[in-house]
């Protein structure tokens, strides 16, 4: 079945290894560095170029928005987007995640921004993402991960490195269970429908130009 019509789809090797390999280990050194100096008072830990650790979805994850590497993957994936999903589409912006054991995301749905999706995978352990196709609402409180009697159980996707899910953010739960592994790295690229009604205003999710904060 097509994008459209399952509102997912897995693509494999998206990103060749070796350049998925060079992102990852840019990503290990940039966290450590970054922990580095924020441990001996070098950096403002408010910086958003820095990244954070106080991301409100994963708090203790290394996390960054709109890192200048991500945000040229998120233009570069635009021509595979187009044609794997059938979609006019403009680039809103990028996310980045080392998680870390014990980790886990909530079921929950997106922001506007985030009208299609990918999570890609970049290096690390392998760290299965569920997604509910059904399109409906099950979460009460997705900060205490509380969800509706009879929620269905997902459909669990496998990534290896390179590999990319596309999904409709703002129509499909999606979660990850309690990560057991030592570290894995997803880069989240997002974008709108070009011509649909939040275009205009999240069109790089409100920015002048891609690798600032928002």
């Amino acid at each position: 079945m097509s994008f459209k019509t399952k509102k997912y789809q897995v693509i494999r090797q998206a990103l060749p290894i070796p350049l998925a390999n060079f992102i990852f280990n840019y990503m290990m050194l940039q966290r450590d560095a970054v922990d580095l100096m924020v441990k001996n008072n070098k950096v403002n830990p408010k910086n958003p170029f820095m990244g954070t650790r106080t991301d409100q979805q994963v708090p203790g994850a290394y996390s960054k928005y709109g890192d200048w590497v991500m945000e040229t993957l998120l233009m570069y994936m635009i021509p595979i987007m187009k044609q794997r999903t059938g979609l006019e589409l403009i680039p809103t912006y990028s996310y980045t995640r080392l998680y870390e054991k014990g980790n886990a995301l909530h079921r929950h749905k997106d922001r506007p921004s985030c009208e299609i999706s990918t999570t890609l995978h970049l290096g690390g352990d392998e760290w299965p993402i569920f997604l509910d196709p059904s399109g409906q609402n099950f979460v009460i409180n997705e900060r205490k991960n509380i969800i509706k009697a009879g929620a269905p159980t997902g459909v669990r996707v496998d990534l290896k490195v390179g590999d990319m899910l596309i999904y409709s953010g703002c129509e499909l739960e999606h979660w990850r269970e309690p990560f057991q592994g030592n570290v894995c790295s997803q880069v989240f690229l997002h974008y709108n429908h070009a011509n649909g009604p939040f275009a205009k205003t999240n069109l790089l999710d409100g920015r002048p130009t891609l690798g600032i904060p928002k």
